[in-house]
């Protein structure tokens, strides 16, 4: 009984050591959830409008003009990934691979890894080629290191190296939601329909020299924004988890100390016992 009580008292003291650990990990992504997700909102219309920019000039252009919007040859897909630095995060990380692994073109993909947690993942996964790898970039982003990606990007998509850009990232919608996200980046196309309800500009030199010269800009803001919205995301995820696992914590501590008290009364009872039986005994 005594063997019964210490390994009770052990396993009580080793889950109060891992709850003060997800409640510190808790309180720290909460920190970081308010900053990031200020972030990505102050960040989000720019980048809405900067899509809408892009949408109103594609619409001036007869698919021709510019090789960012010519039909997408037989040529491999370039994606890419944002996934977090770091685990327990639930499953945000899970969902973004989830997703890539749906796609019919991921086989013979190209990717451009940012985060560790993408790294580890595909770093030798044979069906794909890693172009470039990013760790850490999210929590210290630079708009110097997403220019840097933003020129692999271009330069493959120019040399006729990769038919497609896309993004995989994690769209922020609440603190307690999260969406796994596919976006479109290049070539970008926009749907007839929009292109017929649209009011005609004038663009000096021309809309194909306009459209060309701020496709680095229209790249750039894209990742960055994706990047932001990953970030939020991660924490907000993280949070969550963490919460949740201290609450686990809590309810098995409340689970062990009944189980506890419950070997101690009957140990002291035990202890009574014997004590009765060893009087009646010696009379």
């Amino acid at each position: 009984m005594g063997a019964s009580m210490k390994g009770i008292k052990t396993r009580i003291k080793s889950v109060e050591s891992t709850m003060q650990i997800t409640k510190a990990m808790e309180l720290v992504s909460s920190s970081k959830l308010r900053k990031a997700k200020e972030h990505a909102e102050s960040a989000r219309p720019f980048f809405n409008i900067l899509y809408e920019t892009m949408s109103d000039l594609e619409s001036e252009l007869d698919g021709s003009e510019s090789i960012y919007t010519a039909p997408p040859e037989n040529l491999p897909t370039l994606y890419i990934v944002i996934a977090g630095d770091r685990g327990l995060a639930g499953g945000y990380n899970a969902n973004v691979f989830r997703l890539l692994a749906e796609q019919e073109d991921y086989s013979g993909a190209q990717l451009i890894l940012i985060g560790k947690k993408a790294i580890e993942r595909y770093h030798h996964k044979p069906e794909v080629t890693v172009v470039a790898q990013y760790p850490e970039l999210a929590e210290d982003l630079k708009v110097s290191k997403v220019n840097e990606i933003t020129s692999t990007v271009l330069s493959l998509f120019k040399n006729r190296k990769i038919g497609r850009v896309k993004i995989l990232f994690t769209q922020f919608v609440t603190a307690l939601t999260q969406e796994a996200t596919l976006l479109d980046i290049l070539p970008l196309t926009l749907h007839p329909e929009k292109k017929a309800g649209m009011q005609a500009m004038n663009y000096d030199p021309s809309p194909s020299a306009v459209f060309s010269s701020i496709i680095p800009q229209y790249v750039t803001g894209m990742i960055y924004g994706a990047v932001t919205e990953s970030y939020a995301s991660e924490q907000g995820a993280r949070r969550t988890a963490m919460e949740s696992a201290t609450g686990n914590a809590e309810e098995m501590i409340k689970g062990l100390s009944l189980s506890y008290n419950r070997a101690r009364q009957a140990a002291i009872t035990q202890e009574l016992t014997e004590i009765v039986s060893g009087a009646n005994a010696a009379q």
